[in-house]
Order: C-alpha cells, then structure tokens, then sequence
C-alpha cells in the first residue's frame, strides 16, 4: 500500500474520510462540483475540521451514508426519513431558486412527450410510468403521492436507476410518463437533446430537497457556515452550472413528516422479468 503522507510519523494511521455530491452530478457539472468542494474543504479547514482533499464520485452512494468517516454527503428525504433519521447529521437542504417554492424546497415535475395529448397525470394511470428506483422521494413517492391524493395509483411501472433515463425512456418511447425533480428537469433541459420531445404537464406538491449531511455527533453549524461560504464564493460560471444559491435548515421532523410510499407494483415488475427471461 501506499506509504505515510509527508509530516505524518512512520506507523501513524492516514484518518479514513469520504466527502460526496453526488445528487445532482453528471460530466457537465462534476468541474463546478469540484469548484465547490474544494470552498467547502477549505472552509471546514479553517473552522478546525479536518477534510478530504478531493470528493469521492465512485462510492456507492448508500454506502457513504453509513460510514463513521463521512465528513459531506447528501440524501434523498425519502431514504433518510424511512433508514437514516438519527443516524445522520443534517447539514441543510439546498436552495435552488425554484419559483414557487420556499427557499431550500423542491418539487417533481410530470414529463410527457409533446406529441402525447394526454394532459394531466391521471390520465396515465395505466401507461407505463418510468421511475428511477422506489427508494426515490421525487422519483417514486410524489408521483406516488400525487396519485393518491387525485383518486388513481400508477398501475404499469418500469424501473430504469436514474431520472435521466426515465426522462429519457419517455423521449424514446420506452415510457409514457415519469416524474423527475425539477433542479434535474433543468440539468436535462439544458445538456439532453431528447428534452427537445418532453414537455411538463404537472407539478408535484413541494417538499423539503435533497439534503447536506455528515456523519452523526457532528456538530452542524460549523458544516452549515462552510456550505454557505462556499456557495456565496464560487466563482461564475460555476454557479450558474449548480444553480445553487444558498442553505435552508429544516428541522428533523420536516422530513419525518412526510409519508413513505407503497412500493411500486409488484405485478408488472413481475411480468417484465418474465419478458426479459422469454427473451434472453
């Protein structure tokens, strides 16, 4: 393995540690998500806290949320409220200027292709519905949510691991409807050319967004103060790529609060695994 760092004595153990965005990442943003990170870094640095160099774009995300060693992550409200609440340090959920919400909240927005007259989301209730996986708050549950309020459930689901493939089985016909967050509706509005066919036909109701967290017994301030320093220091056009304009703290039971979702129908998961076997 390798050898002790410079200034370390030999036999002194290097601290594990792991810090990783990951919610909100894909090639054209990872340069300003670094940018970011290294404010971060070095602000938890001057306030004492010790920080990885560099953050970590290849740990699996659910695994970085149980590790001791986790000095900046982040989590989707709908695992942290259902296998995390108390086993994580709320940092503060991202602002992210989305018009008609309060600081720091977020909503999902109902994609459609534009050549589909269907105009409201229960009119989809037997269409295939692409989600990127049910442990998703604005993938699963709020579509999930929308549903149950309005009288109907989304009865034909199909899984494909991320929004954008679910924004993008729907362009390629694959889906009929999905549900993404509307800060990634406009990373793929702005990068994808397949958003050129989608158009939003509804909004979900508003919610507490993806949130900063470490590890627990971290003190959360001066993680809060870092954040928001890094985030009124970065530099253009870092910031414009983000589009992240501050830090909101909400409280532990604002996440709690929200309920957990039946999981998607097992019947037609069934039935496309019988598909995939009859073809393979």
């Amino acid at each position: 393995g390798p050898g002790p760092s410079p200034g370390l004595s030999p036999g002194r153990a290097i601290p594990p540690m792991i810090a990783s965005l990951p919610m909100y990442l894909r090639d054209e943003t990872r340069p300003a998500n670094e940018a970011l990170w290294a404010l971060i870094r070095d602000a938890l640095r001057d306030h004492g806290i010790n920080a990885p160099d560099n953050l970590d774009h290849d740990a699996p995300v659910v695994a970085t949320w149980r590790r001791p060693d986790l000095v900046f992550g982040q989590i989707c409200s709908l695992p942290y409220r259902a296998d995390f609440a108390g086993d994580l340090t709320l940092i503060g959920s991202g602002d992210y200027g989305l018009s008609g919400t309060k600081p720091g909240a977020y909503f999902s927005v109902f994609l459609a292709r534009k050549d589909d007259p269907r105009d409201t989301p229960a009119h989809f209730a037997d269409a295939r519905f692409a989600y990127n996986e049910p442990g998703s708050h604005s993938g699963w549950c709020a579509p999930w949510s929308f549903a149950r309020d309005h009288g109907f459930a989304f009865t034909n689901t199909h899984q494909t691991g991320s929004h954008r493939a679910s924004a993008q089985a729907v362009a390629d016909h694959t889906a009929d409807l999905c549900s993404v967050d509307a800060v990634t509706w406009a990373l793929i509005a702005r990068y994808d050319a397949f958003a050129a066919d989608l158009r939003v036909i509804a909004h979900s109701a508003a919610s507490p967004g993806l949130c900063f967290v470490t590890a627990p017994g971290n003190d959360p301030m001066p993680y809060r103060a870092a954040l928001s320093q890094a985030i009124d220091t970065l530099p253009e056009p870092h910031k414009s790529t983000l589009l992240l304009r501050g830090v909101v703290p909400f409280p532990e039971s604002t996440y709690t609060a929200l309920p957990l979702p039946d999981p998607p129908s097992m019947r037609t998961n069934a039935a496309k695994t019988e598909r995939k076997s009859a073809l393979s």
